[in-house]
């Protein structure tokens, strides 16, 4: 591993470290893991954990829960185990790597209650692959797309189980797309506006393995003040591992 960096999230409660190049891990992670109400001894799938934000975030603001991190890049496997370790989080968060394609060992078909993800915002006809392997990897689709990944959470979700996936608001209907074709029902959209009257830029969508509710549009949250501040509700989720709820 080149060089590394690190900082906090969740107001110093969690020290991350992460390549100091190329890969960088961002506040999606952090609102993905805020937005998703997990109750005691429950366990959760997290896909694509890259560097574990989104998993370790998720323990640190959970108690007694169980959090499984997915990622099939070896040198990013090796940092989300070491920021396990040196966040004393190792009796409730554990690091597979494994393509999300295949059906690793470590891992029980319909076994979890709930699977979060980050997948990459780019399809590979969208964008120039950057000359940094891991960053390439993390921001552009592999084979399959989208519904790989659709595919992967259906496969490990209990029946009734969660899927909360964070992604660019601009492919919004290539999630709603591949939510349908997996049954992922009982869709609730919540967009995230980087200032007020300004286009979101991200979206969390979730849906319930085998739900069959309307689909429902929320009203969002304003990341930032017009002084370019994070708002007061963006703060809390950020810096006091507040909750997100809808």
């Amino acid at each position: 591993m080149a060089n590394k960096t690190e900082h906090t999230v969740l107001g110093g409660r969690l020290i991350l470290r992460q390549p100091e190049e190329g890969y960088r891990a961002a506040i999606d992670p952090v609102l993905l893991a805020a937005s998703v109400s997990v109750l005691p001894e429950q366990t959760v799938l997290d896909l694509g954990t890259g560097i574990g934000t989104a998993a370790l975030c998720l323990a640190r603001r959970c108690s007694g829960i169980q959090v499984t991190g997915l990622e099939i890049q070896e040198e990013l496997v090796a940092l989300a185990r070491e920021n396990t370790r040196h966040n004393n989080l190792d009796d409730a968060v554990r690091m597979v790597e494994a393509d999300l394609n295949t059906s690793p060992d470590e891992l029980a078909e319909a076994s979890f209650d709930h699977v979060i993800a980050n997948p990459p915002y780019f399809r590979a006809d969208q964008a120039q692959s950057s000359p940094n392997r891991i960053k390439a990897v993390a921001n552009i689709e592999g084979a399959g797309g989208l519904a790989a990944w659709l595919a992967a959470a259906n496969r490990y979700l209990k029946e009734g189980g969660t899927l909360t996936v964070i992604h660019s608001a601009d492919r919004l209907s290539d999630l709603i797309e591949v939510f349908a074709e997996f049954q992922m029902g009982s869709a609730e959209i919540f967009p995230f506006w980087p200032k007020q009257g300004r286009p979101a830029k991200r979206i969390i969508v979730r849906g319930r393995k085998g739900g069959r509710g309307a689909t429902a549009l929320h009203s969002g949250l304003v990341l930032h003040d017009e002084n370019g501040s994070y708002s007061a509700v963006a703060d809390d989720l950020l810096k006091e591992a507040g909750s997100l709820v809808f």
